[in-house]
């Protein structure tokens, strides 16, 4: 373990943690009941929890649940981390599940051998397709996947060089692990508190510290309560906080994004904002959520987040239209967004089109050119998700995820390389492992 300023490094190998499964076993809890069912989908039940399990051929594997039992879905984790001889593990939870300090400190007593890193959700995305209230855990088995990740704390005092200089270290530390395997591929994700305000200059500072490394991410949510979003690594729970996890592995994957909204010719400019806060109080020198409503044809009492979610605006960044998502109206008519927001800028209606057939489309895309998926570690904007439900399609888009096989959670936001996007889904897909056992 390397020490750095903000946070922790650990480096994960390709030696079995065997301690974890060693410690369960000792404890007397599911390690050492019988059996659970290993195919690729079975029910793993500890101390009256019912844990969903489901192995990918890549040698991922997750674990799912709805019950607040903290210890207990540790205790499944731990077993699960040595079955399948996982040094690390990606977890996802709905605060209105369980809370963060005690999931982190269940996972450090029950799990001390396995890493993890993750952050809470404004939904969850499981094998079995869109979830509300679930807690989630990745498990990326050692033999596969070599990890190092960092928590950055403080983000509201951290600089970009120090945030820069932490993923260079984090990248140094992963290197000294690989050692001359140059057969593994790096990509990186990163998890940023949704409520930070921050994430636009994180993401830049993150991105410039990996140099080519392509980068993903989500911001943490708190299921659209917009009062505090929180981040676990190794046993710490914190906000204003963002993780960095790099993971190199010879499993061919594919980064993406998709969206889905064209722009209109309908314009927004603001005219007046507070930066710091996200907050827009005037468009085209009229009150901002009154201007608004007025270009969507809605009355301005009626707006709510399924109305920004069902009715986009975009912005022109080098030729492209991304989203600038609209979080809430306030009681002075101002507009809260999820991203970045300043005087001048010029923001576009945008018209949705097809999320289904969108979204499908890019999977289809991305599967072409892997020769096949075996499954997607995906980032939804909750946005997407009101959406989805404003227009009644929502089992539709939970089938589409669930036959693709993608698993992740919902997002306040989403990072694509250097960009902090919003109302986007972004994903890697793992193609099929080449070769033998690992």
């Amino acid at each position: 373990m390397l020490p750095a300023p903000g946070g922790a490094y650990c480096t994960l190998g390709r030696a079995p943690a065997a301690g974890a499964l060693a410690k369960a076993r000792a404890g007397g809890d599911y390690a050492a009941k019988p059996a659970a069912r290993r195919g690729r989908r079975g029910e793993i039940r500890e101390d009256g929890l019912a844990c969903s399990r489901t192995s990918y051929a890549c040698g991922l594997s997750a674990l799912t649940t709805d019950t607040a039992d903290v210890d207990a879905f540790a205790r499944a984790v731990a077993a699960e981390a040595g079955a399948v001889a996982a040094g690390f593990a990606l977890v996802f939870f709905s605060q209105s599940l369980v809370d963060a300090a005690p999931l982190a400190a269940a996972l450090k007593t029950h799990a001390p051998d396995l890493r993890h890193a993750g952050c809470s959700t404004a939904g969850e995305i499981t094998p079995q397709g869109l979830e509300e209230g679930h807690m989630l855990a990745i498990l990326l088995p050692s033999g596969a996947f070599t990890v190092a990740s960092a928590m950055v704390a403080g983000l509201s005092s951290s600089g970009i060089d120090g945030i820069t200089g932490e993923v260079a270290a984090l990248r140094r530390a992963l290197r000294a692990r690989l050692g001359d395997d140059a057969r593994r591929n790096v990509f990186a994700l990163c998890f940023i508190d949704g409520l930070s305000y921050a994430e636009e200059a994180v993401t830049s500072a993150i991105h410039w510290g990996l140099d080519d490394i392509p980068l993903i991410g989500g911001s943490a949510g708190d299921d659209l309560k917009f009062e505090t979003t929180r981040l676990i690594c190794d046993g710490r729970a914190a906000s204003d906080s963002a993780i960095v996890v790099l993971v190199a592995t010879e499993i061919p994957f594919q980064v993406f994004k998709t969206d889905n909204f064209v722009p209109t010719d309908e314009k927004l400019v603001v005219t007046a904002s507070d930066p710091d806060h996200r907050l827009v109080r005037e468009f085209n020198a009229a009150g901002a959520a009154q201007e608004y409503a007025a270009s969507v044809g809605i009355v301005p009492e009626t707006l709510t987040p399924l109305s920004f979610a069902s009715h986009p605006v975009v912005v022109r960044v080098g030729g492209e239209y991304y989203c600038r998502s609209i979080q809430k109206m306030n009681p002075d008519g101002s507009l809260s967004f999820f991203c970045a927001i300043d005087d001048g800028i010029v923001l576009s209606i945008a018209q949705p089109k097809g999320m289904v057939e969108s979204t499908e489309a890019a999977l289809d895309a991305v599967a072409e050119r892997l020769g096949g998926i075996d499954m997607v570690l995906g980032f939804d904007c909750v946005l997407r998700r009101l959406d989805a439900r404003n227009r009644q399609i929502t089992r539709e888009m939970s089938e589409l995820y669930r036959s693709h096989k993608v698993i992740g959670f919902g997002t306040y936001g989403e990072q694509y390389r250097s960009m902090h996007l919003n109302q986007t889904f972004t994903g890697i897909a793992f193609g099929h492992r080449r070769g033998g056992e690992w």
